[in-house]
């Protein structure tokens, strides 16, 4: 039964700092991701904080929003098939 324990108590933590990073506002994911860069991490880790400590901190914060429209396709008729009834 300790072994269950642990599982679900390592997969309820893993979900809880997951689900508190994701909700966090970025100035506080940055400040963080700074701190866990001064420690000694695995590759892909140190990678993924260093982009996050690297993301610009003014702004909104949207992905390409500020873009202007793609140029609008060509217009097409439209044709209605009726079906005759039987």
């Amino acid at each position: 039964m300790q072994g269950q324990m642990l599982i679900v108590l390592v997969l309820v933590a893993a979900c809880a700092v997951y689900a508190g990073w994701s909700l966090a506002p970025a100035v506080a994911r940055r400040a963080l991701a700074r701190a866990a860069l001064r420690l000694p991490l695995p590759g892909f880790l140190a990678r993924y904080f260093g982009k996050v400590a690297l993301r610009a901190s003014a702004g909104c914060g949207c992905d390409g929003c500020d873009a202007p429209p793609p140029a609008p396709a060509k217009e097409q008729p439209i044709r209605i098939h009726r079906r005759s009834d039987p």
